[in-house]
């Protein structure tokens, strides 16, 4: 109807008179009332339409992820949307990617760290090395203690034969051990047959006593002969070495010592520019660095070999009377003297049988 009412006042012809006036037509009313008619229909039209884009609106609502931000002012172009989804994203990217750099920066950090140990410890082997070499060949100076190296040479000699001590009295504890047991099992044989055989029963059961006292005099022999070995393997295995350990570390600081040195008298021969006295600096640092340590070294194995040698006397002198007192009573048969000797130097034996693992170990 909208269509035809248009067409029609499309095709309307307006009549023109004689001066260029427009005349006044019948059809004026209908033109006016068709104008208003499109109006209402668009108006309608329009708010039934506003009507249902609402509801959607209302129903699904805004997509915040899609957001946009406009820059620039209204009407701008395409090129100024920034979605808001590609600003979370970034964000999000660069917290991730400091997180990263962080852990970079402290991985390499510790990289260069060790990197610079090895460095060190390449260069100081280098020159501990080169040292050594030199000095076997006779080509390169050392720095000698006379003094010092003798009592050092002197304590070498002294474990070597302490040693051997060590290694005898333990072969004598373990032929004793055993010929106390023979003589333990000797004596039951004796008894066993004295009371099987009545017209020797004097005779088995003498030398069964006999064997029985031999053996509980053995017994406490090898309680003194158990503590002197234990003794001397404390004062060989333990203070002693503890003191040659000192004295390693203290040749070792020498040759250090003499290496860094002899680097500083070689680069006090050369030229004296601007680079060469950087290196001597550093070289000087090094040379007082290894000094100091070589001294402190030098200085604590002079003490240990005091305390050592007053140590070893005091402990030797005390076993080598127990040795000697037990040893003497056992072979002359008096065991009053053996037993008195282990009161003097407070050895406990242990009594029969208490090696043996109870009945609660044993389940």
């Amino acid at each position: 109807m909208t269509d035809s009412i248009m067409s029609k006042a499309a095709t309307m012809e307006i009549p023109i008179n004689s001066n260029g006036d427009t005349g006044t037509l019948p059809e004026d009313d209908s033109l006016e009332q068709a104008a208003k008619l499109q109006w209402s229909l668009d108006e309608k039209v329009g708010s039934s339409r506003g009507t249902r884009d609402l509801q959607q609106v209302m129903v699904s609502g805004p997509n915040l992820n899609e957001t946009s931000i406009v820059s620039g002012g209204y009407g701008g172009t395409a090129e100024g949307i920034i979605p808001t989804s590609s600003i979370k994203g970034s964000s999000m990217h660069h917290s991730s990617s400091s997180s990263s750099m962080a852990a970079d920066e402290a991985t390499r950090g510790v990289a260069v760290e060790k990197l610079e140990t090895v460095k060190k410890w390449g260069l100081n082997t280098y020159k501990c090395t080169k040292q050594m070499i030199s000095e076997r060949f006779g080509r390169g100076s050392r720095t000698v203690d006379m003094e010092l190296e003798a009592q050092i040479e002197v304590l070498r000699d002294t474990k070597r034969k302490y040693e051997s001590v060590l290694r005898l009295a333990r072969a004598l504890t373990n032929h004793f051990y055993n010929m106390v047991q023979t003589q333990h099992a000797l004596g039951d044989t004796f008894a066993d047959l004295s009371q099987k055989s009545p017209e020797l029963r004097d005779e088995f059961g003498y030398n069964a006593e006999t064997q029985k006292l031999l053996c509980k005099n053995g017994e406490t022999l090898l309680g003194a002969i158990n503590f002197f070995v234990s003794s001397i393997n404390t004062l060989v295995n333990k203070t002693m070495e503890d003191t040659l350990m000192t004295i390693k570390m203290y040749e070792g600081a020498r040759l250090e010592f003499d290496a860094y040195r002899a680097d500083l008298e070689e680069l006090s021969l050369g030229p004296r520019d601007a680079v060469a006295m950087a290196r001597i600096d550093a070289a000087q640092q090094q040379y007082q660095i290894q000094k100091d340590k070589y001294e402190r070294l030098r200085s604590d194995v002079i003490i240990k070999l005091k305390f050592l040698e007053e140590n070893k006397v005091k402990v030797m002198h005390k076993q080598l009377l127990l040795f000697h007192n037990a040893i003497s009573a056992y072979f002359a048969g008096n065991q009053q003297q053996l037993e008195q000797t282990l009161k003097q130097f407070n050895i406990k034996l242990k009594p029969p049988g208490d090696d043996k693992p109870s009945w609660l170990e044993e389940q």
